[in-house]
């Protein structure tokens, strides 16, 4: 069983990362300005991979923003819903989880 502090410093690290790679998708998209029309359209395709890409993962990093601060809160780990501790295997797969299964499961129906 993982520690909150392990969970933590998971959270930080995966952060910086996701940071990092907008930031490169940022300047990768900035880059951009083909001559010819063939050229361009393979850079629009790329574009759009590369914007769902930044979409996915500013979600992600507003979802381990909102982990830590419930880390910092003191109520990690604890449904947002429900306030039924959420497992640690679930933690475990996907460590800033807001909701314990039950509830994720109720939410997709």
């Amino acid at each position: 069983m993982k520690t909150i502090e392990e969970r933590k410093a998971y959270l930080v690290k995966r952060r910086a990362e996701l940071d990092e790679k907008l930031h490169e998708i940022d300047d990768e998209l900035e880059s951009h300005n083909a001559r010819d029309w063939e050229e361009l359209a393979v850079q629009r395709e790329t574009d759009e991979v590369l914007e769902g890409m930044g979409i996915s993962g500013m979600a992600e990093i507003r979802a381990i923003d909102a982990a830590l601060e419930r880390i910092k809160e003191g109520s990690y780990g604890i449904c947002v819903k429900c306030g039924e501790d959420i497992s640690q295997e679930r933690l475990d797969v996907l460590p800033y989880a807001p909701l314990c299964k039950t509830c994720a499961g109720a939410t997709k129906k």
